[in-house]
């Protein structure tokens, strides 16, 4: 498992968690949820990620 997916991992279960708290998300209802919550959080770690690193290839105040 890579340091994204460990950051993803962590943060799907606080939301997850808050979920639980709020009773949005019960035992029943938690296989289902779960895998597409961690999904979408993968996805936005990623294309963030990928976007930052953009971000410093383009900037021309960064020299080698």
């Amino acid at each position: 498992m890579d340091q994204t997916q460990k950051q993803a991992l962590q943060v799907t279960k606080e939301i997850v968690v808050k979920f639980i708290e709020t009773n949005r998300i019960s035992p029943h209802n938690f296989p289902e949820l779960f895998e597409g919550i961690y999904l979408a959080v993968l996805r936005t770690i990623r294309a963030d990620n990928a976007s930052a690193s953009m971000e410093v290839d383009n900037d021309p105040a960064i020299t080698d």
